[in-house]
């Protein structure tokens, strides 16, 4: 590897080179506190010289003779075809270049005869046209309104995104501190000598080939990049420069993380995790793997004997141009799913309701590459997950870390694989896990005797999205909309806007004598799925001594599972009546509300459940 360290002060740096922001650096994201740490460092070094060194007029050979020179930092270029690239330091470099504008404006705010020379320290002229030693060539236009200094920095347009945006805040923290600092010309002029004699760059030139290796180990020993960004430069790096932009390999890399991490923050990070597990995982264990530096993982022996990504340009561009770009536009459509409801695809939402991210992980486990049934797989895994899930919750049978664990079972089963065998992939492990629970050999989805006393096992959470889908079952095969939205049913619990578990049974002595004055067995059967509603608001949840007859009253116009217990929801419905001639259900109005009502309400929650799940309910356990 060929490595030329050149020792530079800012006057040699900013002089005829033109610098190129390099693929592997990201956007100028630098704030306000770097900026004013890099400020400190200078200002403090000099004011201790300037102190001692006063009474002398500014010119080059007193500041080279009495002022010591400062090492400020690295930056890393690289040549390719006439033009230098900024591999490393472009953060630092595009802050100097931010203070010589700053020091450029002053010096006409002075009448100084130093004008000149800063400006030429700024930007070179070639024709008409300003080129800009530190070259953001995407935000010209905002580094150029700062050059001319004409408009208001808030007036200035940063439309071109967060790099402009920084390079007006950023100046607008420069120029205070400096007019506080520099408030005599002569200390100014004395300043503009120490900043571009005695500041000290080292700049470091390396060959394409090392520029990979190089990027990788500075940003190891210093500010750590993201996982995704030093991938970047990983693969990139391994492209000719000329063909990487003949083919805008950047351009496809930046399109597809921005519409990504326009969802949320670096979640591309989140795309390769599951991506990598995905593919490459059949245990949760070699999961974990992929937890934390997976960009490392990537390149490793066992890795890369897969994805052959290291020293392999062709291997490189064959991958971002299929795999990277197939299944990063297959999460963003996820992602749209899961961000908000839509009807085509429901149960991404519903999964996102309950935290079920192992969604993704199945959906690209279960895509292969241009894969044209990507949309029913889509649909299809995200109602296994839910059903899955569900059946668990509902038979009380669900472990979270047992979920998890088979989560990679069925991913590895699926890979690539079928949408018909979808099912009984995912039934395999329903059937496996309540087989365990229970110590019995199952052949059925759902059965009523594991159902029967569910509701004070599950969590809060659990129970209004369980009510929640019932309310659009309801809805559905009634013809009438949503009284609310369905992620605010699951998740608002604000005491008058959220939503909350009420007993239909409140403590009271009329209630506890259908039960032969048991407590406990009051207790136990109030608690069941059959004997709660879901209720908006902690105001309408009745007193705990209230009469059924009296909450009956409150129940009319909230959600229609409630109004169900109420024989007004009966007169003159016919799409109530076909409702129940439709799916057979036993649905009736209670003006008392004991033991048995409880039961038939229970068992009607059965049914309904083995509508929506899919899961016929019968006793067929051997």
């Amino acid at each position: 590897m060929d490595i030329s360290p050149d020792k530079q002060n800012i006057d040699r740096v900013f002089s005829n080179t033109s610098y190129f922001i390099d693929f592997y650096q990201r956007d100028y994201k630098w704030n306000e506190e770097p900026v004013k740490r890099l400020l400190d460092d200078i200002f403090y070094k000099f004011n201790l010289e300037f102190e001692n060194n006063k009474k002398l007029d500014p010119n080059k050979e007193i500041i080279t003779e009495k002022y010591s020179w400062y090492y400020l930092s690295t930056y890393v270029t690289n040549t390719v075809a006439g033009k230098v690239f900024i591999v490393d330091g472009q953060q630092r470099l595009t802050t100097l270049s931010l203070i010589l504008i700053k020091l450029f404006h002053l010096s006409k705010h002075y009448s100084s005869k130093l004008t000149k020379w800063l400006e030429g320290k700024i930007a070179g002229h070639s024709g008409f046209e300003n080129e800009f030693w530190m070259n953001h060539t995407k935000h010209k236009s905002t580094q150029e309104e700062l050059l001319n200094g004409e408009k208001a920095l808030q007036d200035i347009d940063t439309f071109q995104g967060i790099t402009a945006q920084n390079l007006v805040n950023n100046y607008s923290v420069i120029s205070k501190n400096i007019d506080k600092s520099l408030d005599s010309q002569q200390k100014f002029e004395t300043f503009c000598f120490y900043f571009l004699y005695r500041i000290v760059l080292i700049n470091l030139s390396v060959e394409q080939t090392d520029v990979p290796m190089v990027f990788e180990v500075i940003n190891d020993r210093g500010v750590s990049l993201k996982p995704y960004e030093i991938i970047k430069g990983k693969l990139l790096g391994q492209i000719n420069k000329v063909e990487l932009e003949k083919d805008d390999y950047n351009g496809l890399w930046e399109n597809q993380v921005n519409d990504i991490n326009d969802f949320y923050e670096d979640e591309i990070d989140d795309f390769f995790r599951q991506y990598l597990k995905a593919k490459l995982s059949d245990t949760r264990k070699d999961g974990q793997r992929f937890d934390g530096d997976y960009h490392r993982e990537i390149f490793s022996e066992n890795v890369n004997g897969k994805l052959h990504l290291n020293h392999n340009e062709s291997g490189v561009k064959s991958f971002l141009n299929n795999e990277f770009k197939y299944f990063t536009s297959l999460h963003i459509k996820i992602l749209k799913y899961y961000d908000s409801y839509d009807d085509n695809q429901p149960y991404v939402y519903f999964n996102r309701l309950n935290d079920l991210d192992g969604q993704f992980l199945l959906i690209h486990s279960a895509c292969k590459l241009n894969d044209e049934e990507d949309d029913e797989k889509i649909k299809a895994i995200s109602f296994e997950l839910d059903r899955l899930f569900s059946l668990l919750q509902l038979q009380n049978c669900y472990d979270s870390n047992k979920f998890t664990e088979i989560t990679y079972s069925i991913s590895s089963e699926i890979r690539d694989g079928n949408l018909s065998e979808l099912r009984k992939v995912f039934d395999k492990y329903l059937f496996k896990i309540i087989g365990e629970n229970r110590s019995v050999r199952v052949a059925m989805p759902f059965t009523y005797s594991y159902f029967k006393n569910t509701g004070i096992n599950l969590n809060m959470r659990f129970k209004r999205y369980f009510f929640t889908r019932i309310e659009k079952f309801l809805s559905e095969n009634m013809n009438l909309n949503m009284k609310h939205f369905i992620g605010d049913l699951v998740s608002k619990t604000g005491a008058k806007t959220g939503f909350h578990i009420e007993h239909i049974l409140s403590y009271n002595d009329e209630n506890l004598s259908f039960f032969d004055n048991d407590e406990e067995l009051f207790e136990r059967e109030r608690n069941r799925l059959g004997g709660i509603l879901l209720l908006k608001g902690k105001d309408n949840i009745s007193s705990n001594n209230e009469v059924y007859a009296n909450k009956l009253k409150t129940y009319a116009n909230t959600l229609y599972w409630n109004e169900t217990l109420r024989e007004d929801s009966y007169k003159s419905k016919l799409d109530m009546n076909s409702l129940k001639k439709k799916y057979k259900l036993e649905l009736e109005p209670y003006l008392k509300f004991g033991q048995e009502e409880l039961e038939s309400r229970h068992k009607l929650l059965s049914k309904i459940s083995t509508i929506l799940w899919n899961a016929e309910s019968e006793e067929k356990v051997l």
